[in-house]
This record gives structure tokens, C-alpha cells and sequence, in this order.
């Protein structure tokens, strides 16, 4: 850490000089505005105004003849988050059929477009204004979607409604490339005071909004997960027993409730609610005490069937789970200084 003395200018004014290396860096000069915000710790926070423009960040990305799909994706998704605005990819030789499938497809989830393409050679740009972003709005409809998931679920339990439980699964994309889009804004103000002050955001809010992204992505996988099984369920015409299902229902709409009253209540700062929602957990659980142990179905399908019903009870739990989290993020929060 570097400390530099505060000096006298004049009768009532005192000033401390700004490192070289940092005003070269971004490239601020004699004349030139900078702002200043107090951080709740009461540190002093120094950065360029918002009309200087960071440079664009571009990563060269070389992908090996056999590599596979998943590797190239991760890689991608890795830079994305990172903060890069350009992410060039060349290939030994050229792109496989699978290696283009698997890009095409990323670029589309991530917010990204395309802007180069040869048959060795793809370039990737992002499509984000950082500084016009809103982290709390994206939540807020990443919340709307994975709830809307949660109500046509239940909706699905009850008329065994395989068209329904298909919508549910189509979702998913949609909250997964809000959380890549959110993860990339949460990540780049954490280390960009600039950034982090249009945003709104200080290192804390950082901490708790990524940790609330990662509970809902969660959420829209276990709704995914239920609802791949209500299908198979349905495609194999599975006779459940009545007193599983209306339970499952049950646990089900308990959990789903938590989870919106959890979200509702983070933005809220209302903590009124939190321990209700904590110790919803408990009662699922204690809820599926009556269809344990779970009933035989029969042949064909028992093993199957049993399986998917299984799925369906520990997605369930959970979902409650992440509700949980929620309420004890948004506790901590409520106590901040």
C-alpha cells in the first residue's frame, strides 16, 4: 500500500497528489474532472469521470482441433465474465461442425453477436452498455421468470399437463443468460469503483447480489429438473398414487411460496417473514414423512417412475433450501452499518 502525505494549499484547503501511474492509466490530465465517493467504511474512492471511456478488452482464445465442445463453451463463458468486450477464437485448422454448433449457440445465451466468422477464425463482441445496466432490475426479472416456471409447474401437477411442464423447461435459457449477464455486471463493479458507482453498488452489495443470482439460477434448475420428470411421468401414462402426488403439490407450492416471499422480502428489507421461510425446510421434510417409505408402481416402469418421483421430492427440498439462503442474506442486510 502506498501513502502519500496531505499537504497544505492555502490557508484552509488540504490536497493529496494522485499517482502517476494511475492518471497515465487512465489517461487524466492537468484539467481534467474525476469524482469522489465516501464508502460506508469511510474510505475515500477515486475514479475517472463517467465521459472517460475504459478501453476495449479483447482476448485471444486458440482452440485445439479435438477439443471438446464443453471445454470451448467454458472458455468462452469464462472471458465473458470476465469483462471482455471482444473475444476472438482461431482454430489449428478449422471448426469442427460441432465446435461451430456449440459457439453459435453460447454466443446467443451469452448476449453476444457474431462479427467475424471463417471457417478457422470467429469473432465475439458483447452487447452490453455496462453503464445503463440495472443489477437490481435484472433480478427482479430473473425472479419473474423463474417464478412464472414455479406456478406453471404446479399447474402441470395438477392437470398432468405435459405441454405445460415442456413451456417450464423452454424457460430456462432465459434466466440463464440473465445470470451470465448479471454475473459478468456484479464481477466487473467488484473491481471497478467507476462501475461499481453507476451501478449503485458497493463491495458488499457485490457479494450479496451474486449470491442471490446464484440461488435463483439454481432454483430455475430444479424447476427444470421437476418438470423433465413430470414428463417422463406423463409420457409413460405412470398411475401415481393419489396421496404421493397431493403431497408432492403441497411441498411443492410450500416451497415455491418461500422462495417468492424470500425474493419479495430481500428487496423489501423486511425480515418480518425470514424465519417463517427458514424453517419452511423443516416442515417439507417433515411433510414427506407421510409417503416415506414411497409405495411400488409396478411393472414396466417401477424403477423409472420411482426414480423420477424421487427427483421431484429432493428438487422440491431444495428449492426450500435456496429460499433459505434468501432469507438469511436478506437478515444480514438488514443489519448492515
Amino acid at each position: 500500500m502506498e501513502q502519500r502525505k496531505v499537504m497544505a494549499l492555502g490557508k484552509s484547503s488540504l490536497v493529496v497528489s494522485m499517482p502517476k501511474p494511475w492518471l497515465n492509466m487512465n489517461k487524466i490530465s492537468q484539467g481534467d474532472l474525476v469524482s469522489l465517493i465516501v464508502q460506508q467504511n469511510g474510505s475515500l474512492v477515486i475514479y475517472p469521470s463517467p465521459d472517460v471511456k475504459e478501453e476495449i478488452r479483447e482476448i485471444h482464445l486458440c482452440v485445439e482441433v479435438d477439443e471438446s465442445e464443453d471445454s470451448i463453451v467454458r472458455r468462452i463463458i469464462g472471458s465473458f465474465l470476465d469483462g471482455y468486450t471482444t473475444i476472438k477464437l482461431t482454430s489449428e485448422k478449422i471448426f469442427s461442425d460441432g465446435q461451430q454448433k456449440a459457439i453459435r449457440h453460447i454466443v446467443g445465451t451469452l448476449y453476444m453477436m457474431i462479427v467475424e466468422s471463417e471457417a478457422s477464425g470467429i469473432v465475439l463482441q458483447t452487447l452490453i452498455d455496462e453503464s445503463k445496466a440495472s443489477v437490481s432490475s435484472g433480478i427482479e426479472r430473473m425472479h419473474i421468470i423463474t417464478h412464472s416456471m414455479c406456478r406453471d409447474i404446479l399447474r402441470s401437477m395438477r392437470d398432468w399437463d405435459m405441454d405445460l411442464a415442456k413451456s417450464v423447461v423452454s424457460l430456462e435459457d432465459d434466466v440463464d443468460q440473465l445470470m451470465f449477464i448479471l454475473s459478468r455486471l456484479i464481477r466487473r463493479a467488484a473491481i471497478s469503483p467507476s462501475l461499481a458507482n453507476q451501478l449503485g453498488l458497493d463491495p458488499l452489495d457485490c457479494l450479496d447480489y451474486q449470491a442471490i443470482v446464484n440461488r435463483i439460477e439454481r432454483i430455475a434448475d430444479h424447476n427444470t429438473s421437476i418438470a423433465n420428470s413430470l414428463i417422463e411421468l406423463i409420457e409413460m401414462r405412470s398411475e401415481t398414487p393419489e396421496n404421493v402426488l397431493a403431497i408432492l403439490t403441497k411441498a411443492a407450492e410450500m416451497a415455491f411460496d418461500s422462495y417468492d416471499e424470500a425474493i419479495q422480502g430481500f428487496f423489501s428489507k423486511d425480515v418480518s417473514k425470514t424465519n417463517e421461510i427458514i424453517d419452511m425446510e423443516k416442515e417439507i421434510v417433515e411433510l414427506y414423512g407421510e409417503i416415506t417409505p414411497l409405495p411400488l408402481f409396478g411393472e414396466p416402469f417401477e424403477t423409472s417412475v420411482l426414480s423420477n418421483i424421487v427427483t421431484i421430492r429432493e428438487s422440491i427440498v431444495k428449492i426450500s433450501h435456496h429460499a433459505a439462503d434468501i432469507a438469511e442474506i436478506t437478515i444480514d442486510r438488514a443489519y448492515r452499518l
